[in-house]
């Protein structure tokens, strides 16, 4: 039985910083578990490891596609299995970091088994989206599938057709065919490690000042940059991405910096807060702590599961 490190936690928990203390002291590849790091041009926000870093230690999954694509959790499970393979041949061990907690959710389980896409019933959706409207439908959507409907933005029509769509297929909510448990189905064996203070709100005001941070360090050219290139639109996700959609809002002339900056904070604690709801729920897994005595303990838990796992 193959194993991996998995290094999760809240958005601005450390998560980076702890991966590069790992890699300099153990055999280990980084493997992002982030569905914005693999965009090229999302740098700042996203809070991306500099050239210098990667061009020191390897980071698998991440500037692997443009903005104006569309990379899906199948997308990334293929890719991660693939990469992981590769790590292993090499005698390496796998260290998925990251905070996606779906791309989380499914290298442990796969994914659930949803229909494939239908191209007359997303023509049919499509067609009735153009007359009613997005949030229309997401009306619709809120009646028979409440907490899909909770998680997608009114106006985030590729979801909200997709969650249509599925229910049209199945007679099932996506909701509740995304939530069967289906952890333990992997035949991988995870050292999974919580990086993070276990209480939230210790996390707010630091979240509130990196994005400060973001903001000084260029963010706002950066988004200026992908409004400016003509192609992109805010319903791609790399544009939803926290932080992003909200800027790109500014951009539009649709609300104020200032209005935009505290939509991103405010979008950001809503991240963490719903990472810490999929966190507690992770079965296996040990909090570690967050700040120095937490790289300690990320090192000393590693080089235990190493040993007794006779990796090294």
């Amino acid at each position: 039985m193959s194993g991996a490190i998995l290094l999760i936690g809240p958005t601005g928990a450390g998560k980076s910083e702890a991966a590069l203390w790992l890699a300099e002291r153990y055999p280990v590849e980084i493997v992002s578990v982030d569905s914005a790091l693999v965009y090229r041009g999302l740098d700042i926000g996203a809070a991306k490891p500099t050239r210098e870093l990667r061009a020191t230690y390897v980071h698998h999954l991440v500037d692997i596609c443009d903005p104006s694509e569309h990379y899906s959790v199948s997308q990334f499970l293929s890719d991660a299995e693939r990469v992981m393979a590769e790590i292993e041949a090499r005698g390496r061990i796998p260290l998925l970091v990251g905070g996606t907690m779906l791309y989380v959710r499914a290298l442990q389980s796969g994914l659930a088994d949803l229909p494939p896409a239908d191209p007359t019933v997303r023509a049919r959706l499509g067609e009735r989206a153009a007359r009613l409207g997005w949030p229309a439908l997401h009306a619709e959507l809120a009646a028979i599938d409440a907490v899909a409907a909770a998680r997608i933005q009114p106006a985030d029509g590729q979801r909200i057709q997709r969650a249509l769509e599925v229910f049209e297929l199945t007679g099932t909510p996506l909701s509740r065919l995304q939530a069967e448990d289906l952890r333990g189905a992997s035949s991988r064996r995870y050292r999974k490690l919580i990086l993070g203070p276990a209480d939230r709100h210790a996390l707010d005001q630091r979240l509130a000042q990196r994005f400060d941070g973001m903001l000084r360090a260029g963010l706002l050219e950066e988004v200026r940059a992908l409004f400016e290139r003509g192609d992109l639109d805010p319903s791609l996700p790399a544009i939803r991405a926290v932080g992003y959609r909200q800027l790109w809002a500014h951009l539009a002339g649709r609300c104020t910096l200032e209005e935009a900056r505290a939509e991103a904070i405010g979008a950001t604690l809503k991240l963490a807060k719903r990472q810490y709801t999929w966190l507690r729920a992770e079965p296996s897994a040990a909090w570690v702590g967050s700040g120095d005595a937490a790289m300690a303990a990320v090192s000393q838990a590693v080089g235990d599961w190493l040993a007794e796992a006779r990796v090294i």
